[in-house]
């Protein structure tokens, strides 16, 4: 299959549709300030990047100083290997014998550490990285209050003391995620929970100094308390990743980075007055976090979406003014997941195409 890619300079309301479009400036200036942020507050930058997919940004985020990249899924993790990222974190358990040797596989060429929460987890990434001959970092995930995955506080020595003694892994420290308070609106609140939440994981990292054992790595944030976080002490690294782009559902939460990303779509039919359908569906739009805001023009909303279109109220005379061909630009309340149905990111500068940016990591959940 042949893309069809626009040539740089292409103007933006002449792009295919529906696509998704960056604001380049936008996006840097996220990635610096939350770089600057980090280094004022004494922390590592470990950027996540099931937000962007992309090794395009993950250079970027380096180059303005992270440490290295998280990944979601050993797929993700093989695409910024091979695109030459260094060092890869992958804060979720890696579980079956095929996962298992992908990633010991990966260590061959790459700083690989990875997250566990069980023995017999931990015997089975001794067993293949022995057998290959490789290294692999290892944190335990400590239940912060997410009540998702992770041990408890208390029953992380144990576990160290395993991952320290065991042939061909490293222990590299603990991570936690503060996932069930980083969209509170309230700061207040986010602030109290986020705190409570930090101090259950740095107990444990003290608990396992206590038996001698060395927590080199103390990883946890997300986008929406990296303020919080990072300025507890025995944090070291945070892993944000929608900060970036900034979608509709964290631009609810705070204003500390602006919004880069929109959804670009074309009307294709004007049948009545105040409705207009475009060529944006459940296929190349997310609602996992409710319908997007339409902010061109600024008075249209969504009604609801099919799989290739999508219908729209017009209440005004402005946005009925809309014909057929005209484009209409909308920002996902949760931008991972409509990320992840796009080929391609079509990253503009001063209203015109600068590059077609592949997103090579869409897609890859095993």
């Amino acid at each position: 299959m042949t893309d069809y890619l626009p040539l740089p300079g292409t103007p933006v309301d002449e792009l295919d549709t529906p696509c998704i479009v960056v604001d380049l400036d936008v996006a840097e200036s996220n990635i610096a300030k939350l770089q600057a942020a980090a280094n004022e507050m004494g922390v590592d930058v470990r950027p996540h990047s099931k937000t962007n997919k992309s090794p395009y940004w993950v250079r970027k985020q380096i180059d303005a100083g992270a440490i290295g990249v998280c990944c979601a899924k050993v797929g993700e993790a093989e695409v910024m290997v091979e695109a030459g990222v260094p060092e890869v974190m992958i804060p979720n358990q890696v579980i079956g014998k095929r996962k298992i040797a992908r990633l010991v596989a990966l260590a061959r060429s790459a700083r690989i550490i990875v997250a566990v929460e069980s023995s017999g987890n931990v015997d089975d990434l001794s067993s293949a990285s022995m057998a290959a001959g490789a290294e692999l970092g290892v944190i335990i995930e400590i239940n912060v209050g997410m009540d998702r995955c992770g041990v408890d506080g208390d029953g992380a020595v144990e576990l160290a003391k395993q991952i320290d003694a065991a042939p061909g892994l490293r222990f590299d420290g603990l991570m936690g995620y503060e996932g069930h308070v980083v969209a509170e609106r309230d700061y207040e609140t986010r602030k109290t929970e986020a705190e409570k939440a930090m101090t259950i994981l740095t107990g444990a990292a003290d608990q396992i100094r206590g038996v001698g054992i060395d927590v080199k790595l103390v990883s946890a944030a997300g986008t929406g308390t990296y303020n919080i976080t990072g300025r507890v002490e025995g944090i070291t690294e945070l892993q944000c990743g929608s900060y970036i782009f900034m979608d509709g559902d964290y631009l609810e939460v705070f204003n500390d980075f602006e919004p880069a990303l929109s959804v670009l779509a074309t009307v294709i039919s004007r049948q009545k007055q105040d409705v207009a359908i475009v060529d944006m569906g459940l296929k190349s739009i997310s609602m996992d976090r409710g319908l997007a805001e339409v902010i061109s023009p600024a008075s249209a909303s969504i009604i609801s979406h099919s799989e290739e279109h999508t219908k729209m109220n017009l209440p005004d005379v402005i946005s009925q003014a809309l014909k057929v061909g005209d484009k209409v630009r909308s920002r996902p309340t949760h931008g991972d997941t409509t990320i992840n149905l796009h080929e391609y990111y079509f990253g503009i500068r001063d209203g015109k195409l600068e590059q077609a940016i592949p997103i090579p990591g869409r897609g890859k959940f095993r």
